[in-house]
């Protein structure tokens, strides 16, 4: 059964880094384009970052660019996120997720996505 399990979650004082990491179960991991996702209470689910199957394209929602960063490694079959400089306004539960090679546009639909992870809460105090 494959999983995403997500951890390194948890209260982080502003300012402060955090690194959020997504261990997943799946057989033909470096095949998967990786994502994570974020959600506040009352929105929905938006995209946050996301990178490619062999690590050579990452892409960011223009929210958080300069801040965050995704990272991969196809032997532990991980995917982090870095948080930088954590604002309050990052305070949500993340989620990271597995697609299987689409077209780019998708990257962005949390629908899209294979395997999705149960999400972490980060809560960020001013």
């Amino acid at each position: 059964q494959v999983q995403l399990v997500e951890s390194g979650g948890g209260l982080v004082q502003a300012g402060k880094s955090l690194t959020l990491s997504c261990a997943a179960s799946i057989s033909d991991f470096s095949t998967y384009r990786m994502s994570w996702f974020r959600q506040t209470p009352g929105n929905e689910r938006s995209f946050v970052a996301c990178i490619s199957y062999n690590e050579m394209i990452t892409y960011y929602d223009d929210s958080v660019k300069g801040r965050f960063t995704i990272s991969r490694d196809n032997a532990k079959n991980t995917v982090t996120l870095q948080i930088d400089s954590v604002k309050p306004e990052d305070t949500a539960v993340y989620f990271c997720a597995a697609q299987r090679p689409k077209a780019s546009a998708l990257m962005r639909h949390w629908d899209s996505y294979e395997f999705r992870g149960q999400g972490i809460q980060v809560t960020v105090s001013s």
